[in-house]
């Protein structure tokens, strides 16, 4: 099955996503676009995904669907190439982000209705930073949604500018290379080139059990029975979330 086939799916937006972001879709991309200028726009979105706080574009579809255009000849840089400039651009993004977290501090986060940035969401992270550091800058890259707002977070909590570089390099690295080695060694197998789509689902559904789980966690707090034994006149044992 031809490349060009599967590229709807890959860059399928999330059903919440506004209707007119349609043509930021990977397969409006690089059909729009010379092969000639694919690397440039790649690189593009990956800056923006991050660094502009723009959660819905494709970025993990887009890297592995540049790693894959490489190892077919549809790009026609070197695939050492194309890892290091998606890594620079990712790297780039997350320092805007941080510099926008960094002046506009805990005002970004005020609105207790915002759909994304709750307050209560800053309050999880901070305590997140605080017990991991710098490891959550690396691994919020592979989550979809919360890589676009990692580095903004921890422009406004605790967390030095020093020790977040030193992270961000790690993760810019490991994700924006990574995935797009994956897409062209992937590519070149006949069952991955024929069960794209196969792939992808599977991609995704290990992208949202971090968020998956999170979500089970906060229900079984927020349940009757977790309520009634933490209520006032009943001694809730003092045991950490993480043994």
């Amino acid at each position: 099955m031809m490349i060009s086939g599967h590229l709807a799916y890959l860059g399928a937006l999330p059903d919440w996503a506004p209707h007119w972001l349609g043509f930021l879709s990977a397969d409006t991309l690089l059909g729009w676009f010379p092969p000639e200028i694919l690397v440039l726009v790649i690189c593009i979105v990956i800056f923006i995904e991050t660094g502009l706080l723009f959660p819905f574009l494709p970025g993990d579809s887009l890297l592995f669907v540049g790693g894959l255009l490489v190892a077919t000849g549809q790009i026609h840089e070197p695939l050492w190439l194309l890892c290091l400039t998606v890594s620079a651009c990712a790297f780039a993004g997350d320092q805007l982000a941080f510099f926008i977290g960094s002046k506009a501090g805990r005002r970004l986060f005020n609105n207790p209705d915002a759909r994304i940035l709750k307050p209560k969401y800053l309050e999880k992270t901070d305590d997140f930073f605080a017990k991991y550091g710098g490891r959550t800058i690396v691994i919020a890259r592979f989550v979809p949604i919360i890589r676009t707002f990692a580095a903004v977070v921890a422009g406004t909590s605790a967390l030095r500018y020093r020790v977040f570089v030193g992270f961000d390099v790690i993760g810019a690295i490991s994700w924006g290379s990574g995935v797009t080695v994956i897409g062209f060694f992937l590519g070149q197998i006949p069952f991955v080139h024929n069960n794209i789509e196969l792939i992808l689902v599977a991609m995704v559904f290990v992208s949202v059990i971090p968020i998956i789980i999170e979500y089970v966690r906060h229900r079984g707090k927020n349940s009757p029975e977790t309520a009634s034994s933490n209520s006032p006149g009943t001694a809730a044992p003092d045991v950490p979330e993480d043994s």
